[in-house]
């Protein structure tokens, strides 16, 4: 039997602005949740109502969850769909005069919007959570958390502090959001260094996820490759992805993905048509975006490009499902030949590959969900479901990587964006000195010393050296964490005073007001004798 382990892994960095009607960086959200979330939940829910078999493990951001629980960002969303909703009807229009070719495609973007306009109020009440939720209840989800604000954790690893407190933070939020602990645990960008698994132990987590070669640059002789997890020394299991079956799907910009035949991602109406037209559904003053309208098909390199064909990226879906499916097949028989046990290939992905960055992607995980119900050979299979059944794993003690570029820490450290880490680290080393000298404080100072932990928390995001290493959004990156470090140092500087800068408080609990329950005394250094 080839057992396949499905990881999705949702996360967006915390991005927040109650104090703007609308801004640009919200979109990021927002189009997650229209174009791969609410896609996603509608495609499992038909799968589990036609009795399709299937268990797969989703990965749900504190951060993320924060943001989809928020009355803010929940009422701005609805502003955002209805936004749309006017987009597509004004799209009919003009593609009966202007583009008849794109008019199937704009009605199939309207029909979109309008379920997903249905989703989001009648049947989740605004927070798609529940969606989540209820699929686990019913036995076809495990959720599992990762780091409070998806740091790094290799670049803190000489801040054991801070780890701690990125894990247990995560899993308070997990349980605060679905009411019981998570199983596993999805380490940020696949880091992992050695000791991390006892974080993970501490706070009852019992397996995580590391990169392909984790296991093949161990010091120790790995038996079985990547077609199996290993046990930790401390009992704690490691499931290395499976980088060939990976890279079918994503590598490189190549892969499924890639065929000329799907929906073009960079074509948006949004930058095609003409000011006074798009004006209206996109950002003051004329900031250009991407709107979700896109009506060509990748066809090539070049900026010529054939009109987009759903009824072609359909076969494609189907030919690329079937593909999928043969190549899993085909390495079980060949490794039939040399393993000793049935093969566990660990299968990970952003979630937001799926539907927003692969417009065909929720179709295809759907039609592979269903090759895998109707083989006999194939079955999907959480890790925690793996584990119950299989015992005589092999111990091993993991290698130092990632899944970023170059396997190591090269994407979120450096020429570019390695200033971070000075800054980071010397607001870590204050926030302990801040949890040891006033531990213990209640009223005013502690909700000034817990906004400080936020801080410095939220400046630990991974999200922002890799958005300044992609050249991307890099001055939003850059202002978030030079605000999120003043914001710490201006706490740091007043309780160096005994003093509590009340207006200030009240206004940064109502910006970033992620972690309610949050405790600054967890960065103290008495609470990790157990890691010492």
């Amino acid at each position: 039997m080839n057992n396949v382990g499905l990881i999705l892994q949702a996360h967006l960095p915390y991005v927040r602005h109650p104090e703007y009607p609308r801004f640009l960086e919200e979109d990021w959200l927002f189009e997650a949740i229209s174009e791969t979330y609410l896609p996603l939940l509608r495609m499992l829910k038909k799968l589990r109502e036609e009795s399709v078999p299937y268990s797969i493990t989703i990965s749900l951001s504190p951060t993320l969850c924060a943001m989809l629980s928020d009355p803010v960002l929940q009422g701005k969303f609805t502003n955002y769909l209805n936004l749309h909703k006017e987009l597509a009807e004004k799209e009919i229009e003009r593609c009966k005069i202007e583009s008849p070719e794109s008019l199937d495609v704009a009605d199939m973007y309207l029909k979109r919007i309008e379920l997903n306009i249905r989703d989001h109020f009648e049947t989740y009440q605004c927070n798609i959570l529940a969606g989540f939720a209820d699929l686990e209840s019913s036995g076809h989800l495990e959720l599992i958390t990762t780091a409070a604000t998806h740091a790094y954790l290799p670049l803190y690893c000489e801040y054991p502090e801070a780890v701690n407190v990125q894990i247990a933070l995560a899993v308070q939020s997990h349980i605060n959001h679905f009411k019981k602990r998570p199983k596993g645990f999805w380490l940020p960008e696949c880091g992992y260094f050695p000791g991390l698994e006892s974080y993970l132990q501490h706070e009852e987590i019992g397996y995580f996820q590391v990169a392909a070669q984790s296991f093949l640059l161990s010091q120790d002789e790995v038996k079985r490759g990547n077609y199996a997890p290993v046990s930790c020394p401390n009992g704690v299991y490691a499931f290395a992805r499976d980088f060939n079956l990976t890279s079918l799907v994503w590598s490189n910009q190549e892969g499924y993905p890639a065929d000329p035949d799907y929906r073009e991602f960079y074509r948006d109406i949004g930058y095609d048509l003409p000011i006074d037209y798009i004006g209206p559904y996109i950002h003051e003053p004329e900031v250009r975006v991407f709107t979700g309208f896109k009506y060509y098909a990748i066809t090539g390199k070049s900026d010529d490009k054939r009109y987009y064909r759903p009824d072609k990226a359909a076969i494609k879906v189907a030919q690329h499902a079937d593909n999928f499916l043969y190549n899993i097949q085909k390495k079980g028989k060949d490794l039939s030949k040399v393993l000793d046990i049935d093969p566990y290939y660990t299968v990970a992905f952003d979630a937001e590959l799926f539907g927003h960055w692969w417009f065909e992607g929720i179709d295809w995980l759907e039609a592979v969900i269903r090759r895998i119900a109707a083989t006999g050979d194939v079955t999907l299979k959480t890790p925690s479901e793996y584990l119950v059944e299989e015992n005589e794993l092999q111990t091993l003690q993991p290698a130092l990587s990632s899944w970023g570029e170059g396997g190591y820490s090269r994407v979120w450290a450096d020429g570019d964006n390695l200033w971070i880490y000075r800054h980071v680290h010397k607001a870590l080393e204050r926030m302990t000195e801040l949890a040891n000298r006033f531990s213990g404080q209640n009223s005013l100072k502690q909700r000034f010393l817990n906004q400080a932990a936020r801080e410095v928390l939220l400046a630990m995001a991974s999200d922002w050296p890799f958005i300044i290493h992609n050249k991307t959004a890099v001055g939003y990156a850059e202002k978030r964490l030079r605000n999120h470090l003043a914001n710490f140092n201006l706490v740091y500087e007043n309780m160096c005073k005994n003093a509590v800068n009340t207006e200030w408080l009240v206004k940064a609990e109502k910006r970033n007001n992620l972690f309610s329950d949050i405790d600054y005394n967890m960065f103290g250094s008495g609470r990790l004798e157990e890691h010492s």
